[in-house]
């Protein structure tokens, strides 16, 4: 295991006070925030560096030089108020915001851990003033904070960071009509034109254009700069402050990676086949050393010729082992368009799904995959590399992606839509409402669904799919278990229903392979017994509540407790005959849900079996940390099911 370290905050405060030119500085004071970042990102196994040290530069001239905020105070009504719409680079303003004392050292060393720092910004956080979720909420999150601090008097802007990405979200634009119109002169908006998303260039996931013209004619006042140039930087906002009628928009050119040579565009792309690596994932040991042995070289360097002496390092202690399943909070960037390396025993879901609908795709002509910028983490990379003239790329666009996909629909053809659980089933549940209304018969792909990975918080975590999905007619809600039923759902839902289908997948590796009995087949509405049992039942599905829920019944069966496990992926159709044949010799039945215990289905059983059934679900706002944690958390980890249940029988 590689030893990590720390710049401690007495060494920014060292630079701060020193006698040295303002720019060498804030650029110095940038690459140790960027050390301390790595350093995170590493002991958290997951987070996002790329576009961390793209922002880098533009917030730390923004809290050392241009905001009021670290003077005044993250609660005074009169401050500079900064967030980031696009979420991804916290880490980087969670070094910045350590650096000034507003974060301390131990929850900065607990990124994505239970009680430390979530991976998206979250108002629970000191000196976060916004939650990020779904791309393109920052503009008119950023518009009603200014239009308030108008409204009640009070002095101080709001200055909004958004991805160039972020900007084929169609909300954005509302935002920006609507800040004209309202003379939104303390709205400033910064865009990181670091030109790529999550893996690849966002001119070939859909091209913006001018950028600088469109906005103007929007109304807005316009200045372009080079993001990590301080002196650029310096003058672009004393340029926006000459306008003070006009809301502001500051388009700045940025390297994704900066700081770090191998991870820098173009060089990262090229060297990744035309993938970028590092925009989510931890670095591996070897990576991590050679990032941070050029980052804290360069800073030694400085420090020498600044006359700063030495740079001073403190020891970050390791992280209690977790099991290895555990180890994964968030898939790599990348990851669809090379086979994974797999985990001992371990599957994914999601890459038998992407293989499947390849294969589907060859022998349905009619089938057409539809994206929203994540074909690497929705594993249909393969289809746009080996059947592109039947893949789609709309961008960071749910809405106009599942109303495209209705369209398609009406010409005959079969869609396939992808994207994240928690974006694609609330942020377009209008369009998909819209579209079931037509009869429109639609796969939609729900990816990241459920508790896990938690670490990039509730953002991500997909708890209320099933209820948002489970009241339209013609909607059948299905969550596989393992790579082979993973396969048989794809298969049905292709040549074998007539009504949409949405298929939730885990994102990240099966803590074990679900193993059904010998010559298992799927069928309509029907469970599989797991584990025979004959105290009690419990239903669950899908390969993480599935494992926690065998590993109660391990747990009781050394108690003495026979518990019954079913896997059941049918969440809102049930073979009626199976079903009550299935409950018939048990008095207690439980259901272990990866979503909220409203909506899902824990009550579609209570309606079809008209008895009572305790459902254990994630309760409230789900959790942030690592998956052995944040299960521990909401009791819904197998030793904890295990005493919830014997509680339950007496």
């Amino acid at each position: 295991m590689i030893e990590l370290a720390l710049i401690p905050r007495s060494e920014f405060e060292r630079v701060r006070i020193a006698d040295v030119p303002r720019d060498d500085r804030l650029s110095l004071l940038g690459d140790m925030a960027r050390a301390n970042a790595l350093t995170a990102v590493k002991r958290a196994g997951s987070g996002h560096l790329g576009s961390s040290f793209s922002a880098m530069d533009i917030v730390v001239h923004l809290f050392e030089e241009e905001l009021t905020t670290a003077q005044l105070g993250f609660d005074h009504p009169d401050r500079d108020i900064y967030f980031s719409s696009k979420g991804h680079d916290v880490p980087g303003l969670y070094a910045v915001l350590h650096s000034l004392g507003v974060t301390p050292t131990d929850r900065l060393l607990r990124l994505r851990r239970l009680g430390g720092l979530d991976g998206h910004p979250d108002v629970g956080v000191p000196g976060i003033e916004a939650n990020s979720g779904s791309l393109g909420m920052g503009i008119s999150k950023g518009r009603g904070m200014a239009w308030a601090k108008r409204f009640l008097g009070r002095g101080g802007r709001v200055v909004v960071m958004v991805g160039d990405g972020e900007l084929q979200e169609g909300q954005n634009w509302e935002a920006f009509q609507a800040g004209a119109h309202e003379a939104m002169g303390n709205l400033i908006v910064i865009v990181d034109r670091n030109e790529l998303q999550s893996d690849k260039r966002t001119e070939e996931i859909l091209a913006l254009g001018d950028l600088e013209e469109k906005v103007r004619r929007f109304g807005w006042y316009v200045d372009v700069c080079d993001g990590h140039d301080h002196v650029r930087l310096r003058e672009a906002f004393e340029d926006l402050h000459s306008d003070v009628d006009h809301p502001k928009l500051l388009l700045a050119h940025t390297i994704k990676g900066k700081g770090v040579s191998f991870m820098e565009h173009p060089r990262a792309l090229e060297e990744g086949e035309g993938t970028y690596r590092w925009h989510a994932g931890a670095p591996d040991d070897e990576a991590f050393g050679r990032a941070f042995t050029e980052l804290t070289g360069r800073i030694g360097e400085r420090f020498d010729a600044l006359g700063l002496g030495k740079l001073a390092l403190e020891a970050v202690p390791p992280l209690d082992d977790e099991p290895p399943s555990s180890l994964e909070g968030e898939p790599v960037s990348g990851a669809g368009a090379r086979k994974p390396k797999l985990k001992e025993a371990a599957e994914y879901v999601a890459e038998a799904y992407g293989e499947a609908v390849l294969e589907l795709a060859g022998r349905h002509p009619e089938l057409v995959v539809l994206d929203a910028d994540l074909a690497s983490d929705c594993r249909v990379r393969g289809v746009e590399l080996g059947r592109p003239e039947q893949f789609v790329e709309v961008g960071i666009a749910e809405q106009d992606m599942v109303s495209m996909a209705a369209g398609l629909a009406r010409q005959g053809l079969l869609p396939v839509v992808n994207s994240f659980a928690s974006f694609l089933a609330s942020r377009a549940n209008e369009q998909i409402y819209n579209a079931a209304s037509e009869g429109a018969r639609i796969v939609y792909a729900l990816h990241y669904a459920g508790l896990i990975p938690a670490g990039p918080g509730k953002s991500h975590q997909s708890l209320r799919d099933v209820s948002l999905l489970a009241a339209l007619p013609g909607v059948t809600i299905v969550q596989p278990a393992n790579a082979a039923e993973t396969r048989a759902v794809v298969e049905w839902a292709v040549g074998d229903t007539a009504d949409s289908v949405a298929i939730r997948l885990a994102i990240g590796p099966s803590p074990r392979r679900i193993e059904h009995p010998k010559g298992h087949e799927l069928v309509v509405g029907r469970g599989t017994v797991l584990a025979p049992g004959t105290d009690a039942l419990v239903f669950a599905y899908g390969p993480v509540m599935l494992h926690e829920a065998l590993t109660a019944a391990e747990i009781l069966g050394a108690r003495e407790v026979s518990l019954a496990v079913v896997d059941i992926p049918w969440l809102n159709r049930f073979d009626g005959t199976w079903l009550e044949e299935t409950v018939a010799p048990f008095e207690h039945l439980f259901v272990v849900e990866d979503h909220s215990p409203v909506g899902a289905l824990g009550d579609a059983l209570r309606r079809e079996l008209e008895r009572p059934v305790a459902v254990f679900g994630v309760e409230g706002w789900p959790a942030c940390g690592t998956p052995v944690e944040v299960l521990r958390f909401h009791g819904l980890d197998g030793a904890s099911l295990a005493d919830r249940i014997s509680a339950a029988l007496g």
